[in-house]
C-alpha cells in the first residue's frame, strides 16, 4: 500500500517495486544454481516496499521512522516490516555523527524499517547489502562507472552519489528490535554546498539529463528487496548446514559487493570518524566472511575493522 501527501515528487508504488523485483528474478534465474533458489530469494525479499509512505517534506526520515514505530506500538499495533518512508526533501538530514546531509528536492531521501529477525552474523551484512543495491541501480544508468567504497558509499569518478546510515532501534513498550536503513541518493539535485561540492555528484549531472525519480526509486527498492532476500536465503542455508551459495562458499551479498567495489588494494585512511579523528593509514587487503575490512597497516600489522569508515589516499589506478 502506498500512502502519500498531495503534490509529492517521488512516489513509487509497491506494485511498481514488485514489477521490477519480478524482472530481477527473471534476470537472476539463469545465474543461480537452481531456479528454486531464485524463487526463494524473491519470496524472502518481497516484503521490502510493501508499504511506502511518501511525503513532501520531513525534518529527518529516521526520526520519523522511530516516532511511527512508537505511535503504532502505543496503540497496540505492530508496524509492517519493510515499510519505506520517502520525502522529497529533508530539513534536518544527518549522516554519520553530527554531519549534515544536503537533502533538497530532486534526490531520493528516506528510510527502510526492518523488523530485525536476523542472526547477528546476518545482520552485519545489511549495511553492505544496502550499498550493493544502490550501486546496482546506479549501474543500470551509468554502467561500471559506479563503484562501492567500503562500507556502502556509491562513487562515480571518485565523487559520492549515494550513502547510507544503518542504525538499530528497540521500541520501548514491547522491546521489539528494528534495523533502520537511512538512504540518500543524489539524482537530480546538482547544486551542493561549498564544503561538499568537490566530493558529491548527481546522476543527472553524470548523464547530462534528468532522471525519473519515481522510476529510479522503484528500481532501487527492488534491488534492495533482492539483496535482503539474499541475506535471508543465505542465512537459511547456513542454518541448514549447507554453506553459502557463492563460489567457494562465499555469501552471495559479499560476492556482489566484491564485484562492485574498488576498495580492495587501495591505500586508505581509516577512522571510526575518519573526517575529524582519522586513526591510521594502511592498505585494504579484502573483506572477511562477515564484511569486515582487512587492512595491512604501514608497519605491516594486519587487522580487521567491522565499523568505521575510510577515505582513499590516491586516485583509482595510481
Amino acid at each position: 500500500m502506498a500512502r502519500q501527501e498531495s503534490s509529492v515528487q517521488n512516489a513509487p508504488s509497491p506494485e511498481l517495486v514488485t514489477l521490477y523485483l519480478q524482472e530481477e528474478l527473471q534476470q537472476q534465474i539463469p545465474l543461480l544454481p537452481a531456479a528454486a533458489g531464485a524463487q526463494e530469494i524473491y519470496r524472502y525479499g518481497a516484503f521490502i516496499g510493501a508499504e511506502i509512505l511518501c511525503h513532501r517534506s520531513l525534518p529527518r526520515a529516521m526520526d520519523f521512522a522511530r516516532d511511527l514505530i512508537q505511535r503504532q506500538y502505543s496503540c497496540h499495533r505492530s508496524i509492517a516490516s519493510g515499510t519505506v518512508i520517502l520525502a522529497d526533501q529533508l530539513g534536518q538530514a544527518k549522516g554519520r555523527f553530527t554531519r549534515t546531509w544536503h537533502a533538497p528536492r530532486g534526490g531520493i531521501w528516506g528510510c527502510l524499517i526492518h523488523a530485525d529477525t536476523l542472526l547477528p552474523k546476518s545482520r552485519q551484512i545489511v549495511p553492505l547489502a544496502a550499498g550493493v543495491a544502490a550501486c546496482q541501480a546506479v549501474r543500470m544508468l551509468l554502467g561500471d562507472r559506479a563503484v562501492l567504497r567500503w562500507v556502502n558509499d556509491v562513487l562515480v569518478g571518485g565523487q559520492k552519489v549515494a550513502g547510507f546510515l544503518v542504525e538499530s532501534y528497540t521500541e520501548p513498550i514491547y522491546g521489539e528490535d528494528f534495523t533502520l536503513v537511512g538512504f540518500g541518493i543524489n539524482v537530480n539535485n546538482s547544486c551542493f554546498p561549498k564544503d561538499i561540492a568537490a566530493q558529491a555528484v548527481s546522476l543527472s549531472a553524470c548523464l547530462g539529463e534528468t532522471v525519473s525519480l519515481t522510476d529510479f526509486c522503484a528500481r532501487f527498492l527492488a534491488k534492495l528487496a533482492w539483496n535482503f532476500g539474499l541475506i535471508y536465503h543465505e542465512e537459511a542455508r547456513y542454518l541448514r548446514g549447507d554453506g553459502y551459495s557463492g563460489e567457494s562458499g562465499e555469501h552471495l551479498v559479499l560476492a556482489s559487493w566484491r564485484g562492485l567495489s574498488d576498495t580492495i588494494g587501495r591505500h586508505i585512511l581509516y577512522g571510526f570518524d575518519v573526517i575529524t579523528a582519522p586513526q591510521y593509514r594502511g592498505r585494504a587487503l579484502g573483506i572477511d566472511g562477515d564484511g569486515g575490512l582487512q587492512i595491512r597497516l604501514e608497519d605491516g600489522f594486519e587487522k580487521t575493522e567491522y565499523s568505521g569508515e575510510i577515505r582513499y589516499l590516491e586516485a583509482a589506478g595510481s
